[in-house]
């Protein structure tokens, strides 16, 4: 596969995107553009149930990622749609992934949420499974290790092959497509990570069992929403030539106005809550 697509190469994502079976939407949200007085907004956002797993987080930065995370896949669906951020509720498949609940008869929502130090990201289509996996590029990982455990032949012997310079980045490269993917598929940790494999220089995946899976169903994308963080999506889809993603940077003043709305309803005045 070949160099992650700069941010700038992809088109914005907006309040009004429209989301289908042929297009999906990917938003992600960097917490050094957030001033202190918007999280309070964010977490206007929120379930209270999400409320309370993110105030039992012991340290402040993975506290702030999971509650910009949540309000943006909220935010993202509200978009989406026009229904309010509060009325999403989630179901938990049997390995974790979360899947949107929606009225019989409508379309089925599906939706994907990534953070890690510094970002957080969701992706959205109609029907099709969806995956994304974000990482921050400074992390330093036991690259040869992880490898040697994880990865599959094919992908040990590309990383052999790059300078040490420039291994962590390609390591990561390969972790994000197949964190994505697996993410995708929703099987979690039951799904051997070297059961497949991704080549560099190319894109598309293969399978180390044919019948596993069909690589010609899969859509897959990989970008740098900035310096300093990585981005993978996968989508399954029945003709991926056909399907279109929207990429972009969340758009904040929409999801702090989202946000006052929610106060207003509340009676809160904005940026003091009512919901703690």
């Amino acid at each position: 596969m070949s160099d992650p697509t700069e941010a700038a190469a992809v088109v914005t994502a907006s309040p009004g995107a429209s989301v289908g079976a042929d297009r999906a939407v990917v938003w992600w949200l960097a917490l050094d553009g957030l001033g202190e007085g918007d999280w309070p907004r964010l977490r206007a956002l929120l379930s209270e149930e999400e409320l309370a797993r993110a105030d039992r987080f012991h340290f402040d930065r993975d506290r702030l990622v999971y509650t910009a995370a949540h309000a943006l896949c909220r935010g993202l669906l509200s978009a989406a749609t026009g229904a309010p951020s509060r009325d999403w509720r989630f179901s938990i498949g049997s390995h974790g992934k979360p899947e949107v609940l929606v009225p019989s008869g409508n379309p089925r929502l599906r939706v994907n949420i990534s953070h890690t130090r510094g970002l957080a990201a969701v992706a959205l289509v109609v029907e099709h499974d969806i995956g994304i996996d974000v990482e921050w590029l400074d992390r330093q990982p036991h690259v040869d290790e992880l490898a040697e455990r994880m990865f599959a032949e094919q992908e040990r012997q590309q990383l052999a092959a790059i300078p040490d310079a420039e291994r962590t980045e390609a390591f990561l490269r390969f972790w994000t497509l197949k964190e994505a993917y697996v993410k995708a598929i929703g099987k979690g940790l039951s799904q051997p990570l070297d059961a497949f494999f991704f080549e560099l220089d190319r894109p598309g995946i293969h399978f180390a069992d044919p019948t596993a899976d069909d690589p010609a169903l899969w859509h897959f994308d990989q970008l740098r929403t900035g310096p300093e963080h990585l981005l993978a999506l996968a989508v399954r889809h029945p003709a991926p030539a056909r399907l279109s993603v929207e990429a972009g940077p969340a758009p904040l003043p929409y999801l702090l106005r989202l946000a006052a709305e929610v106060a207003a309803s509340d009676g809160a005045e904005p940026g003091r809550m009512s919901r703690r």
